[in-house]
């Protein structure tokens, strides 16, 4: 395994690179006085960003606390203030890079201000902002026949939204509405967003308010690491079945469902279970809505989208974040036959098709093809997450890496036995990798698993030198 770190400077004529003239790092306690220590090198990037003139860290966040929700949070200690970004790094106020290795939350898909997704907005933008699609603008109608043609069988009529959230909805209600039933079965530690329905339909309670959600049934989750049947999909499978005769009238109007759980800790689905739940809910009468929010756009690298790696076609697909790689865009993708539902009364979302946003997402589309991100999502995805699992053979604290392409998953333990949460250990590694200049997420529902997310650009050097880092700082606990 790669030791380029924590490794003596010898004298002589060995090139030093040492924690005092770390350009690529910052202040970071991995060294103690007098102790040169070797760290990882950041991998070369030709960009350099404009100087910065705008208020300080301090000023912003005085101004977040006194004029936005308290219910906003920060990462790190010192929170970071991002001013500038290229493909997979981020630039401070002090002009610092990082290595962007969560992407936003999986929603940068072809990397920071990505010059063709730029200039197809700026031009839309320079010649229509925003109309209404009562009227007739290309740009809307070409991105969905684009989007249409990555999608199988007769999924083929696409409702823009604004974010997954939004999309969500739309699609529980569509299989109400299709169905003539009520009842939606989700999994357990889901999420699918944060309003009236889709709050019903998440399963943390970290992300549920005391507020009305009825009519959604939460089944065993299928999590591998953790669950009850451990890899057995068809025994969580049963569970599903158990709800639809015990906990229904025997006909339920949908199952939703992540390919990749990823606010949940980026938990992959046991073998087996959707394809086994598909069924089931077929018999029931019910549709099976595939929520891609994060998974879908090439970003598990083996398929364009993750429930393709289940053999399963949904009868419903939902999307967001990478669709636009940051442009507030979502979509619900669905079958003719249903997507005529809504003609039953007035469906309309004033800002879902916008030109400027759905150029974009065409652009989006273009990018991943002309620079066969969804390959590279596998190749870099599988080195990286190789080299993850080797970390976790070195150190008793990393009880499971997990995922799949650059959809990633850390889970940290203080005991690999009784898999005990190590919450705080992971606030720890956060924020000294990103004193190193990393950036990763967190999640699941005890905050103790890394999200790995970053820009499908990302390359094998990124992925050796996160990696690196995280051994750095995990050496020194």
């Amino acid at each position: 395994m790669r030791r380029a770190f924590m490794t003596a400077v010898k004298s002589g004529g060995e090139r030093r690179f040492i924690a005092s003239q770390a350009a690529a790092t910052a202040k970071v306690d991995v060294s103690s006085p007098g102790n040169d220590v070797i760290l990882p090198k950041m991998p070369a990037f030709d960009y350099s960003p404009p100087p910065y003139t705008g208020p300080s860290a301090d000023e912003i966040l005085k101004k977040r606390k006194e004029f936005l929700s308290p219910s906003m949070f920060t990462f790190f200690n010192n929170p970071l203030n991002v001013v500038d970004g290229r493909m997979q790094y981020l630039y401070d106020d002090k002009g610092r890079r990082y290595l962007d290795a969560f992407g936003g939350i999986a929603t940068v898909c072809c990397g920071h201000c990505h010059p063709d997704v730029v200039e197809a907005i700026v031009k839309q933008t320079q010649r229509l902002q925003h109309s209404t699609i009562l009227y007739l603008n290309s740009a809307v109608a070409d991105f969905a026949e684009a989007l249409a043609s990555k999608l199988p069988g007769d999924l083929k009529v696409v409702f823009f939204t604004n974010s997954g959230t939004e999309a969500n909805e739309l699609a529980l209600m569509m299989a109400r509405l299709y169905t003539g039933c009520q009842d939606v079965i989700s999994v357990r530690n889901a999420y699918h967003g944060n309003a009236a329905g889709t709050m019903g339909a998440t399963a943390q309670s970290n992300w549920k308010f005391n507020v009305t959600q009825s009519g959604v049934h939460h089944a065993m989750n299928p999590d591998p690491y953790r669950g009850l049947f451990g890899a057995d999909g068809e025994m969580y499978a049963k569970d599903v079945q158990d709800i639809i005769q015990f906990g229904t009238s025997g006909h339920v109007a949908a199952f939703i469902c992540e390919a990749i759980q990823g606010v949940g800790g980026i938990i992959e689905l046991a073998p087996g279970y959707l394809s086994s739940v598909h069924d089931i809910v077929k018999k029931a009468g019910g549709l099976f809505i595939a929520d891609e929010v994060q998974a879908g756009f090439a970003r598990t690298g083996s398929h364009f989208w993750g429930f393709e790696s289940h053999g399963v076609v949904p009868d419903i697909v939902t999307m967001a974040k990478g669709i636009g790689n940051g442009i507030p865009l979502g979509a619900v993708v669905t079958t003719p036959e249903i997507a005529n539902v809504l003609t039953r009364r007035s469906y309309f979302n004033t800002f879902g098709g916008n030109p400027v946003c759905t150029s974009a997402g065409h652009a989006v589309l273009k990018v991943i093809e002309k620079e066969k991100l969804q390959e590279n999502a596998h190749v870099v995805g599988t080195h990286l997450k190789t080299r993850l699992t080797a970390l976790m053979d070195k150190y008793e604290l990393i009880g499971d890496v997990r995922g799949r392409g650059l959809m990633l998953g850390v889970e940290l333990v203080k005991d690999r036995e009784k898999k005990i949460p190590a919450k705080d250990e992971v606030f720890h590694v956060m924020d000294q990798m990103k004193e190193m200049g990393v950036l990763v997420g967190k999640g699941g529902y005890y905050g103790n698993v890394f999200r790995i997310t970053p820009p499908l650009c990302f390359t094998k050097d990124d992925a050796d030198y996160l990696v690196d880092v995280m051994d750095c700082v995990m050496a020194k606990m």
